[in-house]
């Protein structure tokens, strides 16, 4: 039976068969199939595997579980921007801004997408540049998370607009009477000029310009193609039909036939634009804003034929006293309110009563960033826009004079930054530090001390360079001195900590060039090196006539918390060790070292933590065995006041809070500081190298109290004593006439014993103010 069934069935479906291929009957249609589900893979996809620069383009991004997207919900951007030339161009966004256009659309839990229309191109704006590359960055709103951490890639085609392709090198002698950098010829007419030949005599295969006097429109024609000169290994180029009032911005192209291109600025402009920072200072600080140029990559450099000409009203400000310096070390950025020359210029009445006559800027040359201490410089020849205008720089010097104030100003020239284009010129992208080729960098340090990209001063391009931004400054802009930083790193010799400040003869030889090149400037300017090297290299660099720096923070703080260990001033005196007079710039603080003030707060003996007026009297002695030792002395912002912030407060070289109300609050410590400084501006035969100084002051003399006695060639007489220590001091007054200087200037009882009370001093004087 169940085989009957079988052949039944068989012989149905045969017989369907045979009727559906029958001619009568219509033909079923076969359904096509559906087109297959596209799959996303983790990270970013694409809508076409070859994207084309006029046609649309959808981005999609899937966080996978190692995304920091992963789970993420809340809204997503892209960063994005077409590469032209290895850098970022035509980003529709920065970091910080969430614009609609670049925000993207969730298309389901931890997938996003954004469409580039109507076309890749119009989307970026990107005009006629060559669109062949896409740079993307997928992150969240605030930017603290990326979808992936590195930056992705993505190739594109373009038909319409090709890469510019730089013409064979042109050959020409370099002009006579041009230098690198900016040579202005005439009201209507610059040659720039561009050194570019490294360590092994190998320069770049093409190099042009482009600025606002081409458009910023690269091209092989002569305004934009530079000439070649081997013998003096510059490129060059002379620009005609200028407008001698109006600033240009422009750039160097520079490049290999192996696809590496740079970009730079001229090390020797006088204006940068920043497009990174300049947008951040206000306009009452800096009003000569320009408008960063749109074809413009990074840092641009800027000219002007007709310089803006500043009359000065002291044209031959001289220093009275070399040797007799009381300095006031000053950084911009947390001295005012405004932090710029201007907050600075508003206080320099404030500074004439303290008695000061130099003021020690640090720097102020073009920094990386509008916030920083001045250490990392990026460009030698222009003053940075965070401060002011180069004419509000000016008229702060020209104040300064008008009130009998030097200005020094602290120059940085063991390195520079990665922004400076020698650097740049020559830079090794896979370790992140100037190449080996490069003829004016090292690419390390041979000495333990640098940050940022370091100097050869054994090379004679680097010192050519050098003294051409002394000679500038000094005669740009009225100086009266420098104070070189870290000049211990001015070597080739190969160094530990241990042996960094060995003698070093070449050293010594870098040192006194620079200093021959100031003085044929102006042999009147003041030189001070932070030196911290042996003995005899100090001796030497002074026989010179230069001055250096001498730290005595630790003595200054032991003393100052009533803490008789390592507390010996006696190496504040070039007397003590037979060093030239007047060499040594002594100081208690400066902008490296622990405020005194915090030590005594933080660490004080006794009571000195928690009472204040004890604390203002241990400053006050620790300035009176400060001032009244002769030889130039110097104080960083605000120590007057006793300024208890500690340095490493917001971090070491970030800003710190304001308190001009110290002033007030403090005025005990001010006033004891205006007294012991007009000693030594109305006595300056007291000051001199003819003067004697006999003192006691070493860890043996804390216990029946320091003293100091000072005698000038004139009669005039000093003396003072001071009691560190925590508990009273039975002192027996000096015989013969003595006049209570800093109090009431009445006659001190010859022979009587007095006590001096915890942490103070007396200061008697054979002479009345008057006389």
């Amino acid at each position: 039976m169940q085989r009957v069934k079988n052949i039944f069935l068989m012989w149905v479906v045969v017989s369907l068969l045979f009727t559906s291929c029958s001619k009568d009957e219509p033909i079923v249609p076969i359904p096509e199939p559906k087109p297959p589900v596209t799959v996303l893979k983790d990270g970013l996809n694409y809508s076409s595997e070859t994207p084309d620069a006029d046609k649309e383009l959808t981005i999609t991004f899937k966080a996978g579980k190692s995304s920091a997207l992963y789970s993420y919900t809340g809204d997503v951007y892209i960063y994005t921007g077409v590469i032209v030339d290895g850098s970022w161009m035509y980003v529709p966004a920065t970091w910080e801004q969430n614009l609609p256009q670049c925000k993207m659309t969730k298309v389901e839990a931890n997938v996003w997408s954004i469409k580039l229309s109507p076309s890749i191109r119009q989307w970026y704006g990107s005009g006629e540049a060559a669109v062949l590359k896409l740079g993307i960055v997928i992150r969240s709103a605030d930017g603290a998370k990326k979808g992936i951490n590195e930056d992705s890639f993505v190739t594109v085609t373009d038909s319409k607009y090709q890469a510019f392709a730089p013409a064979a090198i042109k050959q020409a002698a370099l002009p006579s009477g041009v230098e690198a950098g900016i040579n202005i010829i005439d009201n209507t007419t610059v040659t720039l000029v561009l050194y570019d030949k490294d360590k092994n005599g190998v320069y770049k295969d093409f190099a042009h310009v482009v600025g606002d006097f081409n458009g910023w429109k690269l091209s092989n024609d002569a305004k934009s193609q530079m000439f070649r000169d081997n013998t003096s290994g510059c490129w060059w180029i002379t620009l005609t039909g200028l407008d001698a009032t109006k600033e240009y911005a422009f750039q160097y192209y520079l490049g290999t036939k192996s696809g590496e291109i740079t970009r730079l600025a001229d090390a020797y402009c006088r204006k940068i634009l920043d497009p990174d920072n300049d947008k951040y200072i206000p306009a009452a600080t800096y009003s000569d804003a320009k408008e960063y140029p749109k074809g413009a990559v990074g840092i641009a450099s800027v000219f002007k034929i007709q310089q803006d000409v500043y009359t000065w009203k002291v044209k031959d400000y001289q220093v009275k006293d070399k040797d007799n310096l009381v300095i006031y070390e000053l950084l911009l950025r947390d001295f005012s309110a405004t932090g710029d020359i201007n907050g600075a210029k508003q206080k320099l009445d404030y500074l004439k009563s303290l008695g000061v006559n130099a003021i020690e800027l640090m720097p102020i040359q073009e920094f990386d960033g509008n916030d920083s201490w001045g250490y990392n410089p990026c460009f030698f020849f222009a003053m940075d826009k965070a401060y002011g205008t180069d004419k509000m720089y000016k008229e702060f010097i020209d104040a300064c004079h008008e009130k009998g104030i030097a200005v020094i100003l602290d120059v940085v020239y063991n390195h520079a930054t990665g922004s400076h284009p020698f650097a740049k010129l020559y830079w090794d992208s896979k370790s992140n530090k100037t190449a080996a080729n490069n003829p004016w960098f090292n690419v390390d340090a041979p000495h333990p001390y640098s940050v940022f990209h370091d100097f050869n001063h054994e090379s004679s391009m680097v010192r050519a360079f050098v003294k051409r931004n002394l000679k500038f400054l000094l005669e740009e802009y009225n100086l009266d001195g420098f104070r070189f930083d870290l000049t211990k790193g001015f070597t080739q010799k190969s160094s530990t900590e241990s042996t960094a400040s060995a003698y070093d003869a070449t050293r010594i030889a870098i040192l006194k060039d620079y200093n021959a090149a100031i003085k044929a400037v102006s042999d009147k300017a003041i030189v001070i090196m932070e030196h911290f090297c042996d003995d005899r290299e100090d001796k030497e660099l002074a026989a010179d006539g230069i001055k250096v720096w001498r730290n005595k923070n630790e003595a200054y703080c032991q003393s100052g918390m009533s803490r008789p260990e390592k507390s010996d001033f006696s190496g504040l005196y070039t007397g003590t060790n037979s060093m030239t007079f007047g060499a040594y710039v002594g100081y208690m603080e400066s902008h490296d070292e622990e405020r005194v003030t915090y030590k005594i707060l933080t660490y004080g003996n006794g009571d000195l933590k928690t009472n204040q007026i004890n604390r203002l009297k241990s400053l006050s002695t620790n300035a009176a065995f400060f001032f009244t030792v002769p030889g130039p002395k110097m104080i960083w912002q605000f120590g007057e006041m006793a300024y208890d912030v500690s340095i490493d407060e917001n971090g070491r070289t970030g800003k710190k809070p304001l308190h001009w109300e110290y002033e007030t609050q403090n005025k005990a410590l001010v006033d004891t500081y205006k007294k012991l400084i007009a000693l030594r501006n109305d006595y300056p035969s007291l000051f001199t190298v003819n003067a004697q100084l006999t003192w006691k002051v070493g860890v043996s003399d804390w216990d029946n109290g320091r003293t100091l006695t000072l005698k000038s060639i004139d009669g005039k007489e000093v003396r003072v004593v001071g009691n560190f220590t925590t508990n009273p001091l039975n002192y027996t007054n000096p015989t013969g006439v003595w006049y209570n200087y800093l109090g009431d200037g009445s006659p001190v009882k010859a022979g009587e014993s007095i006590t001096i009370p915890a942490h103070e001093f007396r200061l008697y004087t054979s002479f009345t103010k008057d006389n």
